[in-house]
């Protein structure tokens, strides 16, 4: 039997289905009606033989088919957008001195960085990890061309990329003391994710100690990840060895911007915020054990 090729234009409406969380909300990321939406999901099961999305009352869900498909259907999108801009986009060449928040995809930057680096061999891309705030003052004093962090609360400054949920992670079966405060490990003071945590527990009355600070990203998850404490990270970064910790006050999300004159570099900056957004849609839009993270 002849095995059927996947259109990618199904695929690609599929995809913004199970993203967007419904056939009306993928039609206006998309520019496409919700009827024409409904249709492509359709053909796309129609090919399969599988129902790949649960149409019930109360919106739409992935049936298990769906969930096997949504993995591929992005590994497909992202191949194909890749070979796309390889072949047909205008070559780009220059030099980017690029400023990264550790709280940025910290997970999946080197994997994205490599990519945009085999795919446009001409640019020069010179990147410096650390805090946000810190990042962006040396942008101002001229030693970054942009950054790619976090903005604060009631801020306006920079261009959104994504918006990032803050969860409370620990290791694997850790569970929160019950006959002390509980113990956290954090970036120091500064940290808007700090803030937003510990302002968190304060409201839920949640007593709390700050047993481990590092300036260092990963030394925070290294706490989390022997046992020590829990910390907070963003869903998309959560690296191996630590996972959601529920009953703890949620933290809300975070936005992740390019901060400075990403119009002026847009052809450096649009294909690296493209890579970026790919590998964001790799990330299981779920990694809980459970409520309340």
């Amino acid at each position: 039997m002849r095995v059927p090729d996947l259109d990618l234009d199904l695929l690609r409406g599929f995809v913004t289905v199970a993203e967007r969380g419904g056939f009306t909300a993928a039609g206006n990321a998309l520019g496409l009606t919700q009827s024409a939406i409904s249709l492509k999901v359709k053909r796309l099961e129609e090919i399969l033989g599988k129902r790949v999305l649960d149409r019930g009352g109360r919106g739409v869900a992935l049936t298990r088919e769906g969930e096997t498909l949504l993995a591929y259907a992005r590994r497909i999108l992202a191949l194909n957008d890749e070979a796309v801009r390889r072949m047909v986009a205008p070559p780009v060449a220059g030099r980017l001195r690029l400023g990264v928040a550790d709280h940025f995809i910290p997970r999946n930057l080197a994997p994205v960085l490599a990519r945009f680096a085999q795919t446009y061999p001409d640019v020069r891309l010179e990147v410096e990890v650390g805090r946000s705030h810190e990042l962006r003052a040396a942008m101002a004093d001229g030693a970054l061309d942009l950054v790619l962090g976090k903005r604060r609360d009631g801020e306006t400054e920079g261009r959104p990329i994504f918006t990032e949920t803050i969860i409370w992670v620990a290791a694997p079966g850790w569970t929160p003391p019950t006959d002390r405060a509980l113990p956290v490990a954090m970036l120091p003071q500064g940290c808007m994710f700090r803030d937003r945590a510990l302002a968190a527990l304060a409201r839920a009355g949640i007593a709390f100690e700050v047993l481990y600070t590092s300036p260092s990203l990963l030394g925070v998850a290294a706490a989390a990840q022997a046992g020590f404490a829990a910390t907070v990270l963003g869903r998309s970064g959560l690296p191996p060895g630590l996972e959601d910790l529920p009953g703890l006050p949620a933290c809300g999300t975070a936005e992740m911007c390019v901060f400075g004159d990403a119009e002026g570099r847009s052809a450096l900056v649009e294909p690296l915020v493209g890579f970026i957004r790919e590998s964001l849609a790799a990330v299981p839009a779920e990694r809980s054990r459970g409520p309340g993270g």
